[in-house]
C-alpha cells in the first residue's frame, strides 16, 4: 500500500515542536485527528501524558491533523501537544488523510506502520485500556483470536446450554428507551418459535445490580451476571458495539456473523433462514433495512423503486464480492437498493433528489459528503445494465462524473434500525 501522502510530506514545527520524523525512520506511527471540540478537550491531555511518560521511549512517534477553523485556534490548540503536525494551511492533506482512514468522529487515533498500512484504527480504546503502552502497537487480534475471546467471555455454562443452536448477544440496558421498546417485540419473536432456532444471551449496559436484576427479569433468555464487567466491556469491544440495543449473531465459533441483527429478525421473526446463512452478510442490501458502512465507505446506491437499476447494481454487487473470495467485509465499496423508507429520504435531502426519481447515485460520505450523480434514466438498465453501472463507476473514478456536495441536512434525530439507539461508550 502507498505511504500516506500527508505523512510523506515535511510539516512545519511550532516553537519547541519536533518536526515529524521520516515514515520510514520507525516502526510504527501514531495519526491522531483531534480539534476544538469537548471530546477532543479532554482527550489529548490524557494522551500526551501517556506520551510523554511511556509511549514516546517506545518508539511512537504522533502527527496531529487538525480540523481547526482558523490558524489562530490551531496555533493555540497545537501549543498544548508534544509532537509534530500536519501544517494547518495544508488542508488538503488533512482531508486525504480522514477519507483514507475514514474519520468519521473526532478525536480519532489511527495506528499505522512506516509504509502507512493501518495497524489498528481505534487508537483511543488502545490508550484508555493500555496507557503505559505494555501492548504498543497494539495490533488487533486475528478472527480466531477474537472468536476465542468471545467464547471465554461468555463461558462454558451459556455456551453448553446453547447446544447446537447460535448464540445472538443481545447488549441492552434498562434505562435506554429504545431498548425497553425493542425487548418485549424480541421477547415475543422468541415465544412464538425463534428459541428454536436461536438462543438469545443478554449482556448488560445497566448501571447496577437493582437495575439489572428487574431488566433481567422481563427477558425470557439467560443473562451473562452483571459482577462480570470486565467480560461484558470485552464482548461489546470484540462485537463493536455502538449503540444500544444491539443483536449480534454469532457463529458456534464465536465469529461475529453479523452485528445488525436487529434488522434481520425482525424481517425472520422465528430465525429459520439462520442455518441456511439467512442473516449472514450481503453484498447488496435495501438501505433502510441494513445501512451498515454508509457512513465508513464509497457507497453505490439504487435509489428509488426501479427493479432493473437494482439488478444491475446487485450483479456488479455480486460479482466484486466473488471477486474477494466472498468476504463482503473486504469489498471497498457498499451496494444499496433504496425503497423509500427513512435512510432513503435522508438520502433524498442530503443529495437534492426529488421524490420521485429514481437515480443511480454514488454517495462518499468521509469525502466530506461528496455524491455522484448517473444523470441518465434508470431505464438504461433494463435489460442487463450491469455494463451501466460499470461505465458509470468508471466515470467516477476517471474524474468525468462532476463531483457534487451534500446539502446541509435539517437537525433531526437520526433512528438505525427500529426503534432507534441508544449512545454506547466502551471506556471514553
Amino acid at each position: 500500500m502507498a505511504r500516506a501522502p500527508a505523512l510523506a510530506a515535511p510539516a512545519r514545527a511550532a516553537p519547541n515542536h519536533p518536526p515529524p520524523p521520516p515514515p520510514a525512520a520507525v516502526r510504527e506511527h501514531l495519526l491522531c485527528i483531534p480539534d476544538w471540540c469537548p471530546p477532543c478537550r479532554k482527550f489529548t491531555p490524557v494522551l500526551a501524558k501517556c506520551y510523554e511518560d511511556a509511549y514516546k521511549a517506545k518508539g511512537m512517534e504522533i502527527v496531529f491533523v487538525s480540523s481547526d477553523k482558523d490558524q489562530a485556534s490551531f496555533d493555540e490548540y497545537y501549543g498544548e501537544q508534544p509532537w509534530a503536525a500536519i501544517p494547518f494551511a495544508n488542508r488538503e492533506a488533512a482531508k486525504e488523510l480522514g477519507s483514507k482512514f475514514k474519520v468519521q468522529g473526532i478525536p480519532t487515533l489511527v495506528i499505522i506502520d512506516g509504509e502507512g498500512n493501518t495497524i489498528n484504527a481505534d487508537g483511543r480504546d488502545a490508550v484508555a485500556s493500555d496507557p503505559a503502552g505494555d501492548n504498543f502497537p497494539w495490533v488487533p487480534p486475528t478472527k480466531e483470536e477474537k472468536a476465542a475471546q468471545v467464547l471465554k467471555a461468555l463461558g462454558d455454562d451459556i455456551v453448553g446450554a446453547a447446544g447446537d443452536k447460535p448464540i445472538a448477544l443481545y447488549f441492552s440496558a434498562h434505562w435506554c428507551p429504545p431498548c425497553r421498546g425493542f425487548t418485549p417485540k424480541l421477547a415475543q419473536m422468541y415465544a412464538d418459535g425463534l428459541k428454536e432456532n436461536l438462543e438469545v444471551v443478554f449482556v448488560s449496559s445497566d448501571k447496577d445490580q437493582a437495575s439489572f436484576d428487574t431488566y433481567a427479569g422481563e427477558q425470557p433468555w439467560p443473562s451473562l451476571a452483571f459482577d462480570k464487567r470486565a467480560a461484558a466491556e470485552a464482548l461489546s469491544s470484540a462485537c463493536g458495539v455502538e449503540g444500544l440495543p444491539t443483536l449480534v449473531l454469532l457463529d458456534k465459533a464465536g465469529n461475529v456473523v453479523t452485528a445488525d441483527g436487529r434488522a434481520k429478525v425482525m424481517g425472520d421473526q422465528k430465525g429459520e433462514t439462520i442455518a441456511a446463512g439467512g442473516w449472514a452478510p450481503k453484498p447488496f442490501n435495501d438501505v433502510n433495512d441494513c445501512p451498515d458502512g454508509l457512513n465508513e465507505f464509497q457507497c453505490l446506491v439504487a435509489l428509488g423503486a426501479d427493479e432493473s437499476m437494482w439488478a444491475a447494481v446487485e450483479a456488479v454487487a455480486e460479482e466484486q464480492c466473488t471477486a474477494v473470495g466472498g468476504d463482503c467485509e473486504a469489498l471497498e465499496m457498499r451496494f444499496f437498493k433504496a425503497r423509500e423508507g427513512g435512510v432513503e429520504g435522508q438520502l433524498r435531502q442530503l443529495t437534492g433528489l426529488p421524490r420521485d426519481a429514481n437515480r443511480l447515485i454514488l454517495i462518499d460520505i468521509p469525502d466530506n459528503g461528496a455524491f455522484y450523480e448517473c444523470e441518465e434514466e434508470a431505464s438504461i438498465f433494463a435489460g442487463g445494465g450491469k455494463a451501466s453501472v460499470e461505465e458509470f463507476l468508471a466515470g467516477v473514478k476517471d474524474g468525468k462524473v462532476p463531483r457534487k456536495q451534500f446539502k446541509q441536512p435539517e437537525q433531526h434525530g437520526h433512528s438505525h434500525g427500529p426503534g432507534g439507539t441508544c449512545g454506547h461508550d466502551h471506556g471514553h
